[in-house]
């Protein structure tokens, strides 16, 4: 058993206060006060005050740059343009290229929610994608 002063843990406490802990929690709690002592001089001689790594999109947020309203108006017209594109192809075809290109689902999911072959909804999406070319390259 080992000795511990509560004190040197919890700042707050106004006075010393020393307890007993067994030998595995006091190694432990000294290995963790090495490993924060020697994270912190590593970020004093990297001068890596704060990591952008938080996975919560901050680092898109950072680097993104806000776009101009000229930019703004060319997507919204480019995307008005690209649903009258689809919205003048066949309804299976349309449906099929917004399950796959705007919903993510995969050629082989649409085959057997549709209950088709997987070939044929390949095929219908590649003529549908072609028609969609042919129509904005007149517009």
């Amino acid at each position: 058993m080992k000795n511990m002063n509560l004190r040197k843990l919890y700042p707050f406490y106004p006075a010393d206060q020393w307890i007993e802990v067994p030998d595995e929690i006091a190694d432990a709690m000294k290995g963790f006060d090495l490993m924060e002592n020697a994270f912190r001089l590593r970020t004093y001689r990297h001068k890596a005050y704060y990591s952008l790594d938080r996975n919560d999109g901050i680092e898109n947020e950072m680097l993104f740059v806000s776009l101009s309203p000229q930019e703004l108006y060319e997507r919204k017209v480019t995307k008005q343009e690209l649903y009258a594109a689809l919205y003048r192809l066949p309804e299976k075809q349309a449906k099929r290229i917004y399950a796959h290109y705007f919903l993510g689902m995969s050629k082989v999911v649409i085959a057997k929610v549709e209950q088709v072959n997987e070939r044929a909804i390949r095929k219908s999406i590649e003529r549908g994608l072609m028609q969609m070319e042919k129509y904005l390259k007149r517009l």
